[in-house]
């Protein structure tokens, strides 16, 4: 039974086994014819859509070449149209070539005939001209020489008349002329009178300042003194300081000092040399801005700063007692007007008048008249040697040798010749004191040398590495002597030498 039962049970595996591996490959044949109508299916509507696109490509092909067709025809047609414009042009080009031609060979005909009647013309002339020779037994040269003698003869006295009135007359418009120029520019300029003054006075709020600026045994007035170079006189006169030297520099810059001691309060030496320095230096920016304004004031533009610099500085010069700034403004607005008048470079004119006294600004050191300097220094900055040369022209020791040179010397005298221009005694007693101090700093081992005391005392400040004591007493001789020598002067000079031995050292 057993046996039975096992071999009833693989018979039923095999069986069932095979029914399985039927229903499995049935599936796969299935699938199989699927997928193949599928792949038909897209190959079809491939094969459909490659189709569409080569009709469309060859009718874009088609249309292309259709329009490329329809551009030959029409570029044929445009070649020949210009091409038969050209054979047309050159059939009208070549018919007036032909007139032209026969033109010319009809000129040269004519010409031809011209030529042939001027030589008949000619001798027939020649045979007159010998034919009048014979008869007045003269040649033409000798006629023509006689001709020019007599007609020389009759019209040489009415000649020189007609010339001496020419000259009499011009002469006599020209200074008319001139009168009337001058009178003209000078109606048009109205400038102040010279006032002389050699002192400048500061008002005292408090009248305790007087004893801060005095100090202890007079130190704080103989610092500021020492410094500034000015005198200064703290008298009875209530509410007032004065300040006394002959320039004007030192005024303005010892002024300066005493109105920022009195604002502050604090005065003491150590104080006193730092506003100074102070002082200094806004005197420095007020020079620069003077020249700034008096170029800007005239209408001159693209003046070097060089040269505003030293203009700048003739606002605390002064000639004759004539602020020289004030003067050169003046000046080149003359020469302006003048120059318009006679019709000359108004701008070289303005810029000649207004630096013309440019070499007063620079001290002794630089040797030379005071013109001659100004010519060097505005060909060394970069001025224009036209007005370099006018500036420089405008003394009598050198001819001016443009018209713009006559305006700045014509202008220069107009200005200084005016009623109340200049005073002679301010300008003098000026170049005594310059001339005192120049003479102390010509020797060796001086600091700074002041005039003080309307020229009654030179203090002299020495380097005290350079001269010692003993020294400093037989320079205080020497230069004693070589004023005595060299300059004249009423009463007597005080020289006084100073030596100062200064340590400095900082804690840190």
């Amino acid at each position: 039974m057993i046996i039975v039962t096992i071999v009833l049970a693989i018979a039923g595996l095999l069986v069932g086994g095979g029914g399985g591996v039927v229903v499995t490959r049935r599936q796969q044949s299935l699938a199989a014819q699927k997928t193949k109508d599928e792949a038909k299916k897209e190959l079809a509507k491939a094969k459909k859509e490659a189709e569409e696109t080569i009709k469309k490509a060859n009718d874009e092909a088609d249309r292309r070449v259709e329009e490329a067709r329809k551009d030959e025809q029409k570029r044929r047609s445009e070649l020949k149209e210009l091409e038969q414009r050209v054979i047309t042009r050159e059939d009208s080009l070549d018919k007036k070539l032909d007139e032209l031609d026969k033109r010319s060979e009809n000129l040269r005909k004519s010409e031809g005939e011209v030529e042939e009647l001027k030589n008949e013309i000619r001798d027939i002339r020649g045979k007159q001209q010998e034919k009048l020779e014979k008869i007045a037994k003269l040649s033409k040269a000798d006629a023509s020489e006689k001709l020019m003698q007599m007609t020389e003869r009759d019209i040489k006295n009415d000649l020189l008349g007609l010339i001496n009135k020419i000259q009499n007359d011009a002469k006599e418009n020209a200074e008319e002329q001139a009168a009337t120029i001058l009178v003209t520019t000078m109606e048009r300029m109205a400038s102040e009178v010279t006032a002389e003054r050699t002192v400048t006075a500061v008002k005292l709020e408090d009248e305790e300042m007087k004893g801060r600026i005095i100090g202890k045994e007079g130190r704080n007035i103989q610092a500021l003194q020492r410094a500034t170079g000015v005198d200064i006189l703290v008298d009875e006169t209530p509410g007032m300081i004065v300040m006394s030297s002959f320039d004007p520099v030192r005024r303005e810059v010892a002024r300066q000092t005493m109105e920022m001691l009195l604002k502050d309060g604090r005065v003491h030496p150590g104080r006193i040399e730092e506003v100074v320095e102070k002082a200094q230096k806004q005197v420095q920016k007020d020079v620069v801005r003077a020249g700034e304004d008096a170029a800007r004031e005239v209408g001159i533009v693209g003046v070097p700063k060089e040269i505003l610099q030293l203009m700048g500085e003739l606002k605390y010069r002064t000639s004759y007692g004539q602020n020289v700034l004030k003067h050169s403004v003046e000046m080149a607005q003359l020469a302006g007007v003048l120059a318009e008048e006679l019709g000359a470079n108004v701008k070289t004119a303005k810029y000649a008048a207004l630096t013309h006294d440019m070499g007063k600004a620079l001290s002794h050191k630089v040797e030379g008249k005071h013109h001659h300097i100004t010519g060097e220094m505005l060909r060394k900055y970069g001025a224009p040697e036209e007005v370099a040369l006018a500036a420089e022209q405008h003394h009598d020791d050198m001819d001016a040798t443009t018209t713009e040179a006559l305006i700045v010397r014509v202008v220069d005298a107009i200005s200084g010749a005016r009623p109340g221009a200049r005073n002679v005694s301010a300008e003098n007693f000026a170049e005594r004191m310059k001339d005192l101090e120049n003479t102390a700093l010509g020797f060796e081992g001086i600091e700074k040398a002041y005039a003080i005391s309307a020229g009654r005392e030179v203090r002299v400040f020495v380097q005290p590495k350079a001269i010692d004591d003993l020294s400093a007493i037989r320079l205080a001789r020497d230069i004693a002597n070589k004023i005595e020598s060299t300059m004249q002067y009423p009463g007597t000079i005080k020289v006084n030498v100073i030596r100062e031995t200064r340590a400095i050292e900082f804690a840190k």
